[in-house]
C-alpha cells in the first residue's frame, strides 16, 4: 500500500519527523518497506504566466514568449519550442540560476542566461518530465489558470512530500486506507485523530433502484443512491489527481477518480454504474454456470456457481466485490449514475479474482474484510464529492442489511499476556492499549478483560490476537531483551552413531556434491521407474508435473544427472539426504508423524562418467557398480556390508544388488536399467544407490584388542565350486568353519575358469591367515584349521580341493 505522508498527517500529525514516523509504524507491525520523495530536489522554479507569444525570427520551430513570473519590472523573455505554448497559459518557469533534476548523465541541469538563434533567453519553461513529475512529455506542464504567479512550484504542488510504501500482513486489513493507518498512528502516539463525519445530503428526488439480495452468504449489506444530472465533462480537481498519483493510481475521469479516492482514503471500495445502462431491478446472487461478463479491463470471463455477481433483469453487470462490467461503466456521455457500497463476506470474495489471473484493489480489501457499518456514511461522502465536482441531484439512500456480522467478545487474561509478551503488565496498561485502538474493554475480574472488537476488525478472534495488539501498542522495541534463564545442556551424540553432517562430509570427501530436490515429483516417475501404482497424490500441486510425493530418491537424482549432462558435464557425482513417503496404515498420528504415512529419511546418490577427473595419468575408467560399492563400504566402515543379487524396476537386472547390514536389507545399489538409459539419453549407464539413513547413522564402537606376539601362518587352498557361488557365500562359509578361533582372515586372490568344460564351475584360490594370541601354532593345529575349512566348504557349498 502506497500513500503520501501529507495525506496521513492531514488525519493524524504527531510531533515526529518522517523517519521517526516510519519507525513507529514499522515497530507496530505496519512495516514501512520504502520511503521515497515525491520528486527529486530542484530549486528556482516558480509559477509563471505567458503574456505574449511571437515567432522566433531565425527558427521556424521556436517561439519567443513574454513571461510574468510575479516580479516587478519587465516580463522575462524566454525562447521556447513547446507546441502548446500560448498566451495566458500558466506553467512552471525555471529562473536564471535554477537547478533542475539530474538528467540521464546524473548531472544537475543549471539554468543560465543565454541566446538561442540570436535571441536572449532569460529562463526556461518546463514540462512535467523535465521536473521529473511524469515520464510523459506532451509539451509544457499546464497549471490551473488560478495558480498564484510567482509562487514556488514546490510549495504550490506540495512536492516536499514523501511517499510511504507499507507491507501489510493479511490480518491488518483495517490499515488498507490512509484513515486506517492514521487511526493506528493515533493509538501509538496519542496524537489526536481527525474524524471524518460527512453530512447527510438531502435528497432532491425520490428515485430508487430496486435491489433483490438472494444470496445473504455473499452480501451482508447493500446500500445505493441515484444521482441525476451530473456533468460528464467535469475535470477531477488537481489535489485529488495528485493524491491518487501518489498512491500509484492514474486519473481516469471524475467519477472513477472519486470512487478510487474514497477507497484509498477510507478503505471502502465502491462502484458507480451508469444508471441509463441498467435494465430494471438489480439482483445480488451467485452466478449461474455458463454466464459470461466483459469486465472493465476488457477481459471476458466465464462464470459459475462459486462467483458472486450483481445482475440486472437481462445480464450480469458486475463481479461482486472485485470489478464492474464494461456494459454499465461510466463514460463521457454519462448523465445519471447509481452509486453502490456493499459489505461482501470475505470468504465469498477470497480467491475469485485469482481464478481469472488478475487482482484488484477492491478484491484485495474485501477478501480481508471491510467495515460493514460505514456504507451509508461513505455514500454520503461520495455524493458530496460528486456534487462538488460534477454537480447533480441526489436521491434517497437505499440500505438493506440482510446478514450483518455478529459482534463477538474475547477474554484476555492479563497474566497470560504478561507471560506471552515476556514483561510485567498491568490491567490498566492492557485497557489503555486496547481502547486506544478503538476496542471496547470491560473488566470482568481483577485480571480478566472482556474485549469487543469494532466492526472493522475482522482479525480479533482469539486471546492471542489481543495479546498481539497490546504488544504492538507498547512497541516491540520496548520489550525487554533478556537472555534465556533455562539451563542450556549440550545434547551429546552417542558414540555408536554418526551425525548427518558426518555422512555429508564423508560423501563430499569421495567427490560427491550434495543436491536438494523437491519432495514433489512427476507421477510418471513413480509408475514407470519405481513401479509404484499407489503414489500419494497432492490435492493442490504447485505444478502439473509435481503432483505426487516421492517414494524414493533415485528418480530425482537421475534427473539431476540428466540436467548436468545436457549442459556438457562429463562427470556427475551427486548425493541427497531427504525424506521419502509411503502409505502405511500402522503409522499413528503424533507430533512427529501423520497417520497412515511413513516418512523415513534416506541417503541416495548417483555417479556417472569417469572415476576421477582429467589428469596427466591418462583417461580414467568409467565408473561402474564396483566403484560405487567400494565407496559405500568406505562410508559405512567399520561395518561389514554384504550384497545380494536382486531385482529393481529402475536398475539393471544383472547389475543390481540389495545392500545388507547385519543380515538386514538397508538399501539398493545398481546400474540404471538399459531401457531407461536409452529413453533418458545417457551415453553410459549411471550407477545409483539408496540407503536407509538410520542404518547409515548406526555404527559399532571400536573395541580394544591387543596384537598377537606370535607369528602368523599363511596357507593357500584352491577349491572347485559351482559358478553360481558368490564371493559373499564363500567368505561366510569359511567364517563359520570350526577352526577353534585360530583363523584370522581369508582372502580370495584368484579365480580360474577352464577354457573348455561341460561343467559350470570355477576354481577359487584362497589365502588363510592362521594365528593364536596366547601361544605359537603347532603343525597339527595348522593342518586341523585348514582341514576344517575345506571340510566345511565341501559340506555347505559342495566344494572340492583342486588337484
Amino acid at each position: 500500500m502506497q500513500f503520501p505522508e501529507s495525506w496521513l498527517r492531514a488525519f493524524c500529525n504527531p510531533p515526529l519527523n518522517t523517519q521517526q514516523l516510519a519507525d513507529t509504524l514499522t515497530m507496530a507491525g505496519l512495516e514501512v518497506e520504502e520511503l521515497q520523495p515525491v520528486c527529486p530536489p530542484f530549486s528556482g522554479v516558480v509559477v509563471a504566466r505567458i503574456l505574449e507569444v511571437s515567432q522566433h525570427p531565425n527558427a521556424d520551430r521556436l517561439r519567443v514568449c513574454k513571461v510574468d513570473v510575479g516580479q516587478s519590472g519587465e516580463p522575462l523573455t524566454i525562447v521556447c519550442g513547446a507546441p502548446n505554448a500560448r498566451e495566458g497559459l500558466v506553467i512552471p518557469c525555471a529562473m536564471v540560476g535554477a537547478s533542475l533534476p539530474p538528467g540521464d548523465d546524473g548531472q544537475a541541469f543549471n539554468i543560465k542566461l543565454g541566446k538561442l538563434r540570436g535571441v536572449e533567453s532569460q529562463g526556461m519553461l518546463c514540462s512535467a518530465r523535465e521536473l521529473k513529475l511524469s515520464d510523459e512529455s506532451a509539451g509544457l506542464f499546464e497549471l490551473p489558470a488560478g495558480a498564484p504567479v510567482g509562487m514556488n512550484i514546490r510549495e504550490y504542488l506540495a512536492l516536499d512530500d514523501t511517499m510511504f510504501t507499507l507491507k501489510l500482513t493479511p490480518n491488518l486489513a483495517h490499515c488498507l486506507s490512509v484513515h486506517g493507518v492514521a487511526r493506528e498512528l493515533s493509538a501509538l502516539t496519542g496524537a489526536p485523530l481527525v474524524a471524518l463525519s460527512p453530512q447527510a445530503v438531502m435528497p432532491v428526488h425520490q428515485e430508487r433502484v430496486s435491489v433483490d439480495i438472494r444470496a445473504t452468504d455473499l452480501c451482508g449489506r447493500f446500500s445505493g443512491r441515484v444521482i441525476r444530472g451530473i456533468n460528464p465533462s467535469a475535470k477531477t480537481p488537481r489535489w485529488m489527481v495528485d493524491r491518487l498519483a501518489r498512491c500509484g493510481q492514474r486519473s481516469v475521469n471524475a467519477l472513477v477518480d472519486i470512487s478510487n479516492y474514497v477507497m484509498f482514503e477510507l478503505g471502502r471500495p465502491t462502484h458507480i454504474f451508469d444508471l441509463d445502462k441498467l435494465n430494471g431491478q438489480l439482483t445480488v446472487r451467485w452466478a449461474q454456470k455458463g454466464e459470461t461478463l466483459k469486465l472493465l479491463n476488457g477481459n471476458v470471463v466465464e462464470l459459475d456457481e462459486r462467483v458472486g455477481v450483481i445482475a440486472d433483469e437481462y445480464s450480469v453487470e458486475s463481479l461482486a466485490g472485485i470489478m464492474g462490467g464494461d456494459a454499465t461503466a461510466v463514460s463521457d456521455d454519462t448523465r445519471n449514475v447509481y452509486v453502490e457500497a456493499a459489505f461482501w463476506w470475505p470468504k465469498a470474495v477470497a480467491g475469485r479474482s485469482r481464478r481469472y489471473n488478475f487482482s484488484t484493489d477492491a478484491g484485495h480489501r474485501f477478501e480481508r474484510g471491510v467495515d460493514p457499518e460505514g456504507t451509508v456514511e461513505h455514500i454520503e461522502y461520495i455524493t458530496q464529492l460528486i456534487q462538488s465536482v460534477c454537480g447533480g441531484q441526489a436521491g434517497p439512500v437505499d440500505d438493506q442489511q440482510p446478514n450483518m456480522p455478529k459482534t463477538q467478545s474475547v477474554n484476555l487474561r492479563v497474566d497470560r499476556a504478561a507471560k506471552v509478551i515476556g514483561m510485567p503488565l498491568t490491567a490498566l496498561q492492557c485497557i489503555n492499549a486496547l481502547r486506544g485502538l478503538g476496542l471496547t474493554v470491560e473488566m470482568v475480574e481483577s485480571d480478566i478483560l472482556t474485549v469487543t472488537a469494532p466492526s472493522y476488525r475482522f482479525d480479533i478472534q482469539i486471546e492471542e490476537d489481543l495479546i498481539e495488539e497490546v504488544a504492538r501498542v507498547i512497541g516491540y522495541e520496548n520489550l525487554p531483551t533478556e537472555p534465556p534463564k533455562a539451563p542450556i545442556t549440550p545434547k551429546l551424540r552417542a558414540e555408536s552413531s554418526r551425525s548427518v553432517h558426518g555422512v555429508r562430509r564423508a560423501m563430499a570427501s569421495l567427490g560427491y556434491q550434495e543436491t536438494i530436490n523437491y519432495s514433489f515429483v512427476d507421477e510418471a516417475w513413480e509408475t514407470t521407474l519405481l513401479g509404484n501404482q499407489n503414489a500419494i497424490r497432492l490435492l493442490n500441486p504447485i505444478a502439473s508435473q509435481m503432483n505426487v510425493m516421492r517414494s524414493a530418491l533415485m528418480p530425482s537424482l537421475l534427473s539431476v544427472a540428466k540436467f548436468n549432462i545436457d549442459r556438457k558435464a562429463d562427470r556427475v557425482c551427486a548425493f541427497e539426504i531427504g525424506r521419502v513417503f509411503h502409505r502405511d496404515p500402522a503409522v499413528p498420528d503424533s507430533d512427529t508423524t501423520v497417520a497412515g504415512y511413513h516418512q523415513p529419511q534416506r541417503v541416495g546418490g548417483v555417479a556417472f562418467g569417469p572415476v576421477s577427473t582429467l589428469s596427466w595419468e591418462g583417461k580414467a575408467a568409467t565408473v561402474d557398480f564396483f566403484d560405487v560399492k567400494g565407496q559405500l563400504e568406505s562410508v559405512l566402515q567399520p561395518a561389514q556390508l554384504s550384497f545380494e543379487s536382486c531385482m529393481h524396476p529402475m536398475l539393471h537386472p544383472g547389475r543390481c544388488a540389495r545392500v545388507m547390514l547385519n543380515g538386514v536389507a538397508v538399501g539398493v545399489l545398481g546400474e540404471l536399467h538399459p531401457k531407461w538409459r536409452q529413453s533418458w539419453g545417457f551415453p553410459t549407464a549411471p550407477v545409483l544407490f539408496e540407503l536407509e539413513l538410520d542404518a547409515v547413522l548406526t555404527r559399532s564402537v571400536p573395541a580394544y584388542r591387543s596384537f598377537s606376539k606370535f607369528q602368523a601362518v599363511e596357507r593357500d587352498i584352491a577349491v572347485w565350486v559351482a559358478e553360481t557361488v558368490t564371493h559373499g557365500q564363500l567368505q561366510a562359509c569359511i567364517a563359520d568353519a570350526p577352526t577353534q578361533g585360530v583363523l584370522q582372515s581369508a582372502t580370495l586372490f584368484d579365480i580360474y575358469r577352464p577354457a573348455a568344460s561341460d561343467v559350470a564351475e570355477k576354481s577359487c584360490a584362497i589365502r588363510l591367515i592362521i594365528q593364536r594370541d596366547d601361544a605359537g601354532l603347532a603343525e597339527a593345529e595348522i593342518d586341523s584349521a585348514v582341514n576344517a575349512v575345506v571340510a566345511h566348504l565341501g559340506t555347505q557349498l559342495g566344494a572340492r580341493i583342486r588337484s
